[in-house]
């Protein structure tokens, strides 16, 4: 078959249409209970290769900041050409003809032979002969990426396997719609949850950067205690708002270049509750940020501040925050003193193990530092180990 059109699949015999109704249920429940893209979407890629003619699938994903869609997963074989490289590393531009086709579709669009149509031009050099590809729309109808399935050589999809394609094409561009959002939100709420950080170093032109020097440097350090990703989102906030209850400290206070007096000190002190207190109004903050909030001025002997907890009475978050928080601030000069040598640093650090910070962190902490590299950052692209001084 050469037209886009979809055609309406034929009656099954009924073991046949029960069969693959329950292959589509278990192939959405899967999706529709993933965690990220990734996880929903292989097992779908490869059921499509097992249950069809297909050698070959893969669902690309609009990135907004360049208008391609780039390949997000995929699964079985892919042509070994040099075109097809081209596309796994640098993507399809949202002007290919496939892809201004599916903007303009509701349907998956079937082509058994990919010569003979000129919505699949340049397929064809590719090394794909036929193809079907499934639009994935988010709630605005905007197209936010397409499932795609080869061949290498023509094909007719025959009418179980567009049933196949078409019912779990739909499944999964739900759960690529409503992770997307979620995804969408997320960022949106890490951002402002930095901004709010940054803000108070507007006022204290003197720890400019340390916001984000002490979350690079704590989540480092979680990945090398091989904290999950939801544990590490909720350090990274927790870092980013350590020290927001600041706001609710005077500039007197605050800004002043000498030593603190009690009163000043007790006033100072005053911003854990009060970070606190912000924290738990925005209502969405997991535990271990608000550990970060709550325990960074914690010592492991109990002398610390707001509650003297102490050892392993204080979160795991707020001890290992802790350390960095030390660390950027000995490390950074300020108006009273010049920055620490990291050597200096790490032997203060050390000299405080089982006073102020718990032994056993100080140890790893140091290792890393003087090591200069840690645990693979997954976000990094290259997939590098990070220097942490």
């Amino acid at each position: 078959m050469t037209s886009s059109e979809p055609v309406i699949p034929a009656p099954h015999s009924t073991g046949a249409g029960q069969e693959l109704a329950q292959r589509i249920v278990h192939l959405a429940q899967v999706a529709l209970s993933a965690p990220d893209l990734p996880s929903g979407i292989v097992p779908t890629l490869e059921a499509l290769i097992s249950d069809t003619a297909a050698v070959g699938s893969a669902y690309f994903h609009l990135e907004a900041q360049d208008l391609t869609f780039r390949v997000r997963a995929a699964t079985g074989e892919m042509p070994a050409t040099p075109a097809m490289q081209a596309i796994v590393t640098h993507g399809l531009p949202a002007g290919t003809p496939l892809l201004l086709a599916l903007r303009d579709s509701r349907a998956p669009l079937y082509f058994a032979d990919t010569a003979a149509s000129p919505v699949t031009a340049g397929f064809p050099e590719l090394g794909v002969a036929s193809l079907a590809a499934a639009p994935v729309r988010a709630a605005t109808g905007e197209l936010l990426g397409a499932f795609l399935m080869h061949t290498f050589t023509p094909h007719g999809w025959q009418a179980h396997e567009q049933a196949l394609f078409g019912s779990i094409g739909a499944t999964l561009a739900t759960l690529a719609g409503r992770l997307t959002a979620e995804q969408q939100a997320r960022e949106a709420r890490e951002a402002a949850l930095r901004a709010l950080g940054l803000a108070l170093e507007t006022r204290d032109r003197e720890t400019l950067g340390h916001t984000d020097r002490v979350t690079d440097l704590a989540l480092r350090m979680g990945r090398q205690l091989g904290w999950d990703p939801e544990r590490l989102e909720a350090l990274r906030w927790g870092a980013y708002l350590h020290d927001i209850g600041k706001i609710a400290v005077p500039d007197s206070v605050l800004l002043k270049r000498g030593a603190l007096d009690a009163p000043e000190r007790s006033e100072m002190q005053r911003h854990v509750t009060e970070g606190v207190r912000f924290a738990q109004a925005l209502g969405f903050l997991p535990p271990q940020a608000m550990n970060v909030i709550r325990d960074h001025h914690e010592r492991w002997d109990g002398a610390g501040y707001p509650h003297g907890a102490a050892g392993h009475a204080i979160s795991e978050e707020g001890r290992v925050f802790a350390l960095c928080d030390v660390f950027d601030a000995l490390t950074s000069a300020r108006p009273y003193k010049d920055a620490w040598t990291r050597e200096a640093a790490l032997a203060e650090l050390r000299a405080q193990a089982g006073r102020h910070f718990d032994p056993a962190l100080v140890s790893i902490f140091t290792g890393l530092i003087e090591r200069g590299t840690c645990t693979p950052d997954p976000q990094d692209p290259e997939g590098a180990p990070h220097g942490l001084a």
